[in-house]
């Protein structure tokens, strides 16, 4: 008979066997390193201009980074940092190599689905850094308690008060403390009755944390995280006590809450990693999201699945929308929800496979134009990236053949492409809808 005692010890065997694998994938101080990108790359992969260009520039002007050579080479390596900054300074033909950036807050996309191993977390690494690599600057929001996402962004020493559930925590006391200081009187005339939280909640001192203090950064210098942890599991337990604790907080407006928080040009693009499941994460996810991304795998059940999370999805918003019409008076909340966009991805597809080119033309069948035309494929790149907790963006090409790395980054490049196309009309859009919003000013009241 085995008992949680047993459990424990299996636990600490394998913490033992964890500690040596981060060493072996990261550094020998457990700290991710971002690699530095060589001139080829930083001009055709990066930057999108000709190499012969990108030297001629280099040449005529010596005060731009001039990067690293590396003994025994003849290629100049350049950090992140470095590429940002000619990104900034050159301009070929007179045009700006800075991505467009409307007014207004970040744009936020939840990569969210169902089932297991459909590649959430591989989508939410890459689209971070592909973004990254154009110039955005990027927040990611690990709302899984499998922490993939912020173990491949090199985050394994985190605080469940720090998380998402540590977000909800917060704003739960925060929303409560603000409810019991309002007039006493709702609407209707009935008296609104005082919450109480225990000192369980209130004495971890969460209510005083910054928005900052969630936000941590990353080997990438223009991507931040707000990170996940295994002890984060235990949020949805949390939550349906909270919500008997005050059943007037809107808790699936906690995260969107604490984003509307933090300053409009900090950021550019905000990435969600939601978990396998519609719980009160995901659901804090999918509210604070513009767009939806919903990936899957090319199988019949990988199908079912992405068909079962859609329809639930649809009656948790559907419950949400006629369940809290009458206490967001106050709140800058919209119900129903809507999003801009919602979009499916392919992933682990291989072009020669026959079941998977029968199932991608299924999917596109069923979601006609919200079908994302270029899948992502398993490619064995792909396969050994995911194995070393890194992006294809990461992994330097020196370690496989050019062509082997390049047929894998291009895949993601397709896809982060079209992604982005789909995204920046939006953006747009909300920005524009901002302005407007902004120039209606109320008349003054001159009585």
């Amino acid at each position: 008979m085995l008992t949680h005692t047993d459990l424990r010890e299996i636990q600490s065997r394998s913490l033992k066997m964890q500690s040596w694998i981060r060493q072996q994938t990261f550094s020998p101080e457990s700290r991710k390193t971002l690699r530095r990108f060589s001139s080829w790359e930083v001009a055709e992969l990066i930057l999108g201009i000709n190499q012969n260009t990108f030297r001629g520039k280099m040449a005529a002007d010596p005060s731009l980074p001039s990067g690293m050579v590396e003994p025994e080479g003849r290629q100049r390596w350049f950090t992140l940092e470095e590429v940002n900054t000619l990104r900034r300074k050159l301009k070929p033909r007179g045009k700006t190599l800075m991505p467009p950036r409307p007014g207004g807050r970040a744009f936020r996309t939840a990569i969210a689905n169902f089932k297991g191993g459909a590649g959430k977390s591989t989508v939410a690494l890459h689209f971070a850094h592909a973004a990254a690599l154009e110039g955005y600057r990027v927040l990611c929001v690990d709302f899984d308690p499998q922490a993939t996402l912020s173990h491949s962004m090199g985050l394994t020493d985190v605080s469940e008060e720090r998380t998402v559930w540590g977000i909800m925590a917060r704003d739960l006391i925060r929303e409560t403390e603000a409810q019991n200081a309002a007039p006493r009187g709702a609407a209707s005339g009935t008296a609104l009755p005082e919450r109480t939280l225990p000192s369980s909640i209130t004495g971890l001192g969460i209510q005083d944390l910054r928005v900052s203090d969630f936000i941590q950064p990353t080997n990438w210098p223009t991507i931040d995280l707000i990170p996940s942890c295994a002890n984060a599991a235990f949020v949805e337990f949390a939550s349906a006590q909270y919500r008997h604790l005050n059943p007037e907080w809107s808790f699936f407006a906690a995260v969107n809450r604490f984003l509307d928080q933090l300053p409009d040009d900090q950021w550019d693009l905000v990435f969600f990693d939601c978990p396998p499941a519609i719980g009160y994460q995901s659901m804090n996810a999918v509210f604070a999201a513009d767009m939806l991304y919903v990936p899957s795998g090319p199988g019949y059940w990988e199908y079912d699945s992405t068909t079962s999370f859609i329809g639930q999805l649809s009656e948790a918003l559907e419950d949400l929308a006629y369940g809290f019409d009458d206490t967001l008076s106050a709140d800058k909340i919209t119900l129903p929800k809507a999003f801009h966009d919602v979009r499916f991805l392919l992933t682990r597809y291989e072009p020669g496979n026959d079941l998977h080119r029968a199932m991608f033309e299924a999917f596109g069948k069923v979601f006609g134009d919200k079908m994302a035309e270029h899948p992502v494929e398993m490619t064995r790149a792909v396969e050994q990236s995911g194995r070393f907790l890194s992006s294809i963006y990461e992994m330097d090409y020196r370690d496989m053949t050019r062509e082997t790395w390049r047929r894998a980054r291009a895949s993601f490049d397709r896809a982060f492409a079209e992604y982005r196309a789909a995204m920046q009309q939006h953006w747009d859009g909300m920005a524009d809808a901002s302005l407007s919003a902004d120039k209606v000013q109320p008349e003054e009241d001159n009585t």
